[in-house]
């Protein structure tokens, strides 16, 4: 039994991980990088209490070298303005 104090909550987590796999998509989309699999894990976004976990999924050789290249390019990035 769920009561609508938790269940407003398991709600609001499953939102909140939309929204967090929406920004990653938008981030991955201005490198170049499109994750064609990337969405919520159903499992995980399921009863009273969801973890909301993001699945990446799936991709080919090509876009795994692209998001490789992409957080190799950040991280020089960060190290740059850390100097």
């Amino acid at each position: 039994m769920t009561t609508a104090g938790s269940q407003q909550t398991a709600t609001d987590k499953v939102r909140d991980a939309e929204r967090a796999r929406d920004e990653l998509r938008d981030a991955l989309k201005s490198t170049g990088v499109r994750l064609p699999s990337l969405g919520l894990d159903a499992v995980s976004c399921a009863g009273s209490a969801p973890l909301a976990l993001i699945d990446l999924g799936r991709c080919n050789v090509a876009t795994a070298r692209a998001l490789a290249a992409a957080l190799r390019a950040n991280a020089g990035e960060q190290q740059g303005a850390a100097r």
